[in-house]
């Protein structure tokens, strides 16, 4: 064979692998973009799984948070009565004049105790003879005819002070409205 007809049989099969290597070229792109497509989905599942982590991280954040604030609201539902207790003391020896030594003595211990439950978070609510009464914020125990038409649907007296623990209301007041 001559070198002239060496150079055509390389370029017949240089022509009959063109082809071929065309076909493999489309072949490696599609792969390619199967890969690529691939690792466009796993990185959405990644970011999808990171989002909802973050999501746990902050939910788990507020209930821990929200479960501090809380945390002692049965201990402090406990010293309620305790407190209603100091108060009806308190206006009980205000009319004895000569228990001004254990009015003074009981008066701090009450104001001490609700200091302490103040700074616990303990608020209490504001109820006022006179107010309006709502269903959603009052309690109310009993109905009287009452004394003037004003006072119709209107808290006529408060039977026991509400109290709220942050946010959340813990006892509700309990009043007696006009019918």
């Amino acid at each position: 064979m001559s070198k002239k007809d060496k150079v055509e049989d390389n370029l017949e099969e240089q022509m009959e692998t063109t082809p071929e290597a065309v076909v493999e070229d489309v072949d490696t792109r599609s792969e390619e973009e199967k890969l690529q497509d691939e690792l466009q989905k796993e990185k959405d599942k990644f970011l999808r799984l990171f989002a909802e982590f973050e999501n746990y991280k902050k939910r788990t954040t507020r209930e821990r948070i929200e479960l501090f604030k809380t945390a002692s609201e049965d201990v402090i539902k406990s010293l309620l009565p305790v407190l209603d207790d100091f108060e009806r003391a308190l206006n009980h020896i205000e009319e004895d004049k000569e228990a001004e030594d254990l009015r003074k003595g009981v008066l701090l211990i009450y104001k001490k105790m609700l200091t302490s439950l103040e700074q616990k978070g303990l608020s209490q609510i504001k109820v006022k003879k006179g107010d309006v009464f709502n269903a959603d914020n009052h309690e109310a125990v009993t109905q009287i005819p009452a004394p003037s038409k004003k006072l119709k649907g209107k808290i006529i007296d408060v039977i026991e002070k509400g109290y709220a623990l942050g946010d959340k209301v813990i006892r509700f007041p309990k009043v007696i409205i006009g019918q």
